[in-house]
């Protein structure tokens, strides 16, 4: 072992009338522990809701969608679905209808966005499927429903709309159109009648509470579309390079076709993410910063209690450089010290937060039930080195102090 670091080991130890240096050393170090901890628990449920919130979207919803800036509804006769599928990144393709519409219960009435989708391609290209809770799959839409003379088509709700239009499985609802449909009596509204089909649970309250589903065949003739449709969504391999596949769907289609990626379409919620998540790290190291200041007024203590000692080294020998060695390396022990318990700590509570989930969150506002949590070890790495550098920064001047001692000076009332 160095002499260094055996002398700084050595003044670390506390004697008996060294009790109070000793506390407030700890006391340091549980600063630095717990802002650590902090920052540690914080990014990772960030990072947590921000993989969350991607999830649900991109589970919801494509990677990519192609549209035509012509036409908001146009005809896929020019085989655009069978282009895009020639990229090799591309692992599904499937054309879709979106609109607005309202909806109609005996006990009330709602707005909501209406999809319309291939029923044997939307579960290549979405995750609705695995969240449909009551009903079996989205093919269930292809299959109509024989009541009396009447043959409904079949619909799938957000469970939040089901439960709040009082609707469940095999029950009737009404689909009123906004474009409505002239009559010699003026302008009338369009009423399609369709059976429940199907209740999908996402857990993004968004979309629970304001989407329906229901197939081609019934939005085209729901909004009078003939063959038409308003856009291809797109499922690719690397979610992180769908801006760039985009762009080659883009080339590859020509015009008038644009392509649009989940992060474009998404930007403004992850944006506001991302720069929480820096404004948060950036406040919460502060705490850091607080600790940094109690390792400089222990560090200093500690000069003051060994002005003899360092003296005395220097009389023996010792040079300006070891003695600031040994009273750098003190402080950074601190630091050390507290940065692994805090990365302990924190490591500790985020496992516990995860598998227990003990704080719940009102899914209407922020669209989540629970906090997601995601231990990046790069947050860990990052937060490890600020605390460090911090810490080292906060032992350069006591240690610099000591080294400035005059022996002569230290000695003379001894």
């Amino acid at each position: 072992m160095r002499f260094e670091l055996f002398m700084s080991l050595r003044y670390l130890k506390a004697k008996r009338k060294q009790t109070f240096i000793s506390l407030i050393t700890w006391i340091s170090v549980g600063g630095v522990a717990v802002g650590v901890m902090a920052l540690i628990v914080v990014l990772s449920v960030m990072t947590g809701m921000q993989n969350e919130l991607r999830d649900k979207i991109l589970g919801t919803y494509s990677h990519i969608v192609v549209m035509n800036s012509f036409s908001s509804a146009f005809e896929e006769t020019d085989g655009a679905v069978a282009k895009i599928r020639q990229n090799k990144h591309v692992v599904a393709a499937a054309p879709y209808i979106y609109g607005e519409a309202l909806l109609s219960s005996p006990r009330k009435s709602a707005g909501a966005i209406l999809r319309g989708v291939d029923t044997a391609l939307e579960g290549t290209v979405t995750n609705l499927d695995q969240y449909i809770r009551d009903g079996l799959t989205v093919g269930v839409l292809s299959h109509d429903y024989q009541d009396g003379e009447f043959t409904h088509h079949g619909i799938i709700l957000g469970e939040a709309l089901a439960t709040s239009l009082g609707v469940g499985t095999g029950d009737q609802l009404d689909l009123i159109s906004p474009r409505g449909r002239m009559s010699p009596m003026g302008m009338a509204p369009k009423i399609n009648r369709y059976h429940v089909a199907g209740i999908f649970r996402s857990g993004m309250y968004q979309y629970d509470s304001g989407m329906v589903v229901v197939s081609i065949p019934a939005a085209q003739e729901f909004y009078g579309m003939d063959k038409k449709i308003n856009g291809i969504e797109v499922k690719v391999d690397d979610i992180y390079r769908a801006d760039t596949i985009a762009r080659q769907l883009e080339k590859s289609l020509g015009g008038p076709y644009y392509a649009k990626d989940w992060m474009e379409m998404n930007q403004n919620l992850f944006y506001a993410l991302k720069l929480e998540k820096t404004a948060i790290f950036v406040i919460l190291i502060l705490i850091v910063f607080v600790a940094a200041f109690n390792i400089v007024s222990t560090m200093i203590m500690v000069v003051m209690d060994k002005t003899r000692d360092i003296a005395i080294l220097k009389s023996m020998g010792a040079t300006r450089n070891t003695v600031m060695r040994i009273f750098f390396l003190e402080g950074m022990m601190i630091g050390v010290t507290g940065t692994a318990l805090g990365n302990v700590l924190g490591y500790a509570f985020c496992m516990a937060l995860k598998k227990y989930q003990f704080i719940k969150l009102p899914s209407d506002i922020y669209n989540v039930t629970t906090l997601a949590v995601t231990m990046e070890p790069m947050d860990f790495a990052l937060i490890s080195s600020c605390a460090l550098a911090i810490t080292m920064l906060s032992a350069i001047y006591p240690a610099w102090n000591a080294s400035r001692l005059d022996p002569a000076e230290a000695l003379r009332y001894e």
